[in-house]
């Protein structure tokens, strides 16, 4: 085995508490599916515990492991099961699901029918509370490429809320 850092259960236990509820929620937007999301998040501390290195500043901790988990996320959607399976033509009950309260659910589906450029600033942005330099850091984007992103992206939104509870965006 090589000598590489050893991710304690107590440190990995840590990283489950601080970062596993923001990870899962990206996954959830990311991805689209809840059950789809947890087995990503799966995989993705799986993929943080092999590559284990301590990082002291927690942005970089941060990044570093938001980087993982949307890498995993664009793997799931390559996946050919994923490209070829339509849980919802499986499953039509899963479409009965509540949806979100008044304008969240529309909110909702316009960011997850963003292309996957948008999708993944405005949700590392908005939901993770991530500042541009720091997605920058986990996309491995220049920052001028993330801030044109973003404010892109914030437009299609905008042009396709208009009129709606979210006009102000």
């Amino acid at each position: 085995m090589s000598e590489q850092a050893v991710c304690e259960s107590t440190e990995m236990e840590r990283l489950v508490d601080t970062y596993g509820t923001g990870m899962l929620r990206l996954c959830c937007m990311y991805l689209g599916d809840t059950h789809l999301a947890q087995d990503a998040v799966q995989d993705a501390f799986i993929k943080i515990y092999r590559a284990w290195r301590p990082i002291p500043e927690p942005a970089a901790e941060k990044a570093w492991i938001m980087r993982i988990t949307v890498n995993v996320c664009k793997d799931y959607l390559r996946s050919a099961w994923k490209r070829k399976v339509n849980l919802v033509d499986q499953y039509p009950e899963l479409s009965e699901a509540a949806p979100p309260k008044d304008g969240e659910g529309r909110l909702f589906r316009e960011i997850l029918a963003l292309k996957p450029k948008y999708k993944e600033v405005i949700l590392l942005h908005y939901y993770q509370q991530l500042k541009v330099g720091e997605i920058a850091a986990v996309l491995g984007a220049p920052q001028s490429t993330v801030s044109i992103r973003l404010r892109r992206a914030r437009e299609i939104l905008k042009k396709r809320l208009e009129g709606g509870p979210y006009e102000d965006l």
